[in-house]
C-alpha cells in the first residue's frame, strides 16, 4: 500500500508543509489537531468544546483514511494550562474510554495562536479483518 495524504483543504497545509493525516500502511499518523470548529468556523473559548472539536476532526481524517477511533494505539495531548487537565481528561475518557491507547499529556507554554488551549495527536495500526 502506497502512502497516502489525508488534507482538511485547509490552504495552510500547502504554506506550512503538513497534511492533517499520512496514511502509510496499516499506520495512520494525525498531525497536532487544535480545537477549531470547521462547521462554524469558529475557536470555542472553553478546553471542553476544544477537545470534543480535536476528536471530531481526528476521526473525520481516520475515516477517510479507512480507519476507526478503536484503532488508535497512541495518542499525544498538549494543553497550555494546568487547570484544563480535569476538563480535557473528562473528553478523553468518553472518546477513548473503552480503547484506552497509550497515551502522554504536555503542559505547554503556548499553541501556535492565543484561543488554542489544546492539540491532540495520534497514531492508529489498522486491525486485521
Amino acid at each position: 500500500m502506497s502512502r497516502r495524504l489525508i488534507s482538511t483543504g485547509s490552504p495552510l497545509e500547502k504554506t506550512v508543509g503538513y497534511s492533517r493525516a499520512v496514511i502509510d500502511g496499516d499506520f495512520a499518523f494525525v498531525a497536532g489537531t487544535t480545537g477549531y470548529d470547521y462547521t462554524t468556523m469558529t475557536m470555542p473559548a472553553d478546553v471542553t468544546s476544544q477537545s470534543r472539536n480535536c476528536f471530531k476532526t481526528i476521526e473525520a481524517a481516520l475515516k477517510e483514511g479507512g480507519f476507526e477511533m478503536a484503532d488508535i494505539v497512541r495518542a499525544t495531548y498538549y494543553v497550555t494550562d494546568a487547570s484544563y487537565i480535569d476538563a480535557h481528561f473528562a473528553v478523553c475518557g468518553e472518546v477513548l474510554g473503552n480503547i484506552r491507547p497509550a497515551a502522554t499529556l504536555l503542559v505547554v507554554t503556548a499553541l501556535a495562536k492565543p484561543e488554542m488551549k489544546v492539540e491532540i495527536e495520534v497514531t492508529a495500526k489498522r486491525r486485521s479483518a
